[in-house]
């Protein structure tokens, strides 16, 4: 009996321990966030139920779920175009250094991809090409005869990802990759290149959109970078956004793995279009804001983004023209897009029925990012898949 009474004793020790050890984590971690003041969030803007519900809800999410899984980054939630949710937490180097604040760029691993498919159907909306031709049309040599613009966007080109192949078809990996280097070895290599029948089945790939970023060059006749701050990043002054090369190493910020070592840049690190844009999360919400109010697109330019091309298999998932959908029953649609590379971790969500946007930026390892959608649980007419698919 003396013995159970001293392992309860000890076990009830232990639990303590544990407790207060947690307790202070989260209560640390909370000393390095930084929430902006409350009349800069709402912008002026009376909060109605609605925003109460999304501002608890986010609260929620960010103190139970990011803090606890030791978030790095930053959160921002906004509805009809104003913020009601920010906070920035942790370091740009992890354990020292200056903290995370609005104007820190992350690393928008396949968010970029959002981007990349907008400048590709503005070019078709001003008529500079047209997403429905072969993309050997756009791109010199390009063996796949009937792989189309559109195939590429929405992922039904039947391509390999070339984060997988490139080595195997003899690419040097002490040698930088650039997106040319990438498109000059599958014209070279065609005949080792296995690839699936387009428009056959959805299949996630990020060479179609290393290629996209080409066919952006070669239409517009600039930079990928350049033509990014043409038609967006300058318009709608997303000033700390831009695509990233390889001489801003040393100045962009870094990424971590979970257990606080840094990443190192590897001889994928080059290529664009796939990922490679670096952007904040207020940056991000005038890119949201842009395309809810149609100042840069119309409306059919929209529909045919924002609407699924894969039906193969049964259920609310689906791709649109560089966004992933959740098509829901009710009507409504969940319009997002993840994101990971190296330590990045990203989600970007647009709920247009609800004018509700939630953007997640981290920079540390975090697989707890993707379960922003709970953020949206509080809306009515979702149905919240917390599955993530970077």
């Amino acid at each position: 009996m003396q013995k159970v009474k001293i392992f309860l004793v000890l076990f009830i020790a232990f639990c303590a321990s544990f407790y207060a050890v947690e307790h202070y984590l989260i209560l640390k971690e909370e000393k390095r966030s930084f929430t902006p003041p409350l009349t800069q969030q709402k912008e002026n803007r009376q909060l109605d139920a609605t925003d109460q519900k999304l501002i608890a809800s986010s609260e929620q999410f960010f103190r139970q779920t990011l803090l606890r899984s030791r978030f790095n980054g930053a959160i921002l939630v906004t509805r009809s175009g104003k913020i009601i949710f920010e906070q920035y937490n942790g370091l740009k180097e992890i354990t020292r250094g200056l903290p995370i604040d609005s104007t820190t760029a992350f690393h928008l691993a396949s968010v970029s991809k959002t981007f990349t498919a907008m400048a590709v159907l503005k070019l078709w909306e001003e008529g500079a090409l047209d997403i429905d031709q072969p993309v050997a049309n756009y791109l010199s040599n390009f063996p796949y005869k009937q792989i189309t613009v559109r195939n590429l966007l929405n992922h039904r080109s039947g391509l390999p990802n070339y984060l997988h192949f490139v080595e195997n078809l003899g690419w040097n990996s002490n040698q930088v990759l650039s997106n040319q280097d990438l498109l000059n070895l599958m014209v070279q290599q065609s005949h080792q290149l296995k690839t699936g029948r387009p428009n056959a089945y959805f299949d996630y790939c990020n060479t179609n959109y290393a290629l996209l970023a080409l066919i952006v060059e070669k239409v517009s006749n600039l930079s990928f970078g350049d033509y990014l701050n043409k038609a967006f990043f300058r318009p709608l002054g997303m000033n700390h956004s831009f695509v990233f090369k390889m001489e801003d190493a040393d100045r962009v910020l870094p990424s971590f793995k979970f257990n606080n070592q840094k990443e190192s840049f590897t001889f994928l690190d080059a290529v664009y279009g796939d990922k490679n844009i670096y952007s904040t999360p207020r940056d991000l919400m005038k890119w949201d804001q842009a395309l809810a109010s149609g100042i840069l697109f119309s409306s059919e330019t929209l529909e045919a983004a924002f609407r699924g091309y894969s039906y193969e298999k049964k259920g609310i998932r689906n791709y649109g023209l560089g966004w992933r959908l959740n098509e829901i029953p009710s009507g409504k649609k969940f319009i997002y897009h993840n994101g990971w590379w190296h330590g990045n971790n990203t989600v970007f969500i647009r709920l247009p029925d609800d004018a509700t946007s939630i953007i997640v930026l981290g920079n540390k390892y975090n697989r707890s990012i993707y379960q922003s959608k709970k953020i949206a649980g509080v809306l009515d007419g979702y149905g919240i898949d917390y599955t993530g698919d970077e």
